[in-house]
């Protein structure tokens, strides 16, 4: 297998990792509605990155698994439900924080390999690959630039409470 199928494949299971862990920060976050709704268009955008992925990596010799849909609202509110049960949504905000710092390492760890695809495949002159790249890759900044704006915007108010009141 070349490099470019195993760039391939490590960016499909990436890509895969963030679906799920969109919805699981969409199913853990209920109340703040920005984060839930974002994170499922975001996990929509990974989604669709898989199965372009799959689609491409056949020219490579690559079996990729093309992703399903969506999770379903009733798969999210499941989750949450397991969250509720295991304790993890007893302090909702430091979470939060942890949860949006993971959601970035990991749209940063795709993006890498989006940039890496890309760089192969204009040496190569490979249209298909670099037209797959041309599309998925700036959703993957988008990705990071709003985990990244979330957490700018919530760090002052979640990681100062409580030091207001101990002042």
């Amino acid at each position: 297998m070349n490099g470019i199928a195993l760039t391939m494949r490590a960016l499909h299971q990436g890509e895969q990792a963030l679906t799920e862990r969109l919805t699981v920060i969409a199913a853990r976050h209920t109340r703040e509605h920005e984060v839930r709704h974002v994170t499922r268009d975001l996990a929509r955008w990974s989604i669709e990155h898989g199965r372009r992925l799959a689609e491409t990596g056949r020219h490579y010799g690559l079996r990729l698994e093309a992703p399903s849909a969506a999770p379903s609202e009733s798969s999210t509110d499941d989750r949450h439900h397991v969250a509720e049960v295991v304790g993890r949504t007893s302090e909702p905000l430091p979470e939060l924080l942890r949860d949006l710092r993971e959601l970035h390492l990991g749209a940063a760890g795709n993006s890498l390999h989006w940039v890496m695809l890309g760089q192969a495949a204009q040496a190569s002159k490979d249209t298909r690959l670099l037209d797959v790249v041309s599309f998925c890759h700036p959703r993957t900044l988008r990705q990071m630039h709003w985990s990244n704006t979330m957490i700018k915007n919530l760090s002052p108010q979640l990681l100062t409470v409580g030091d207001e009141q101990n002042a």
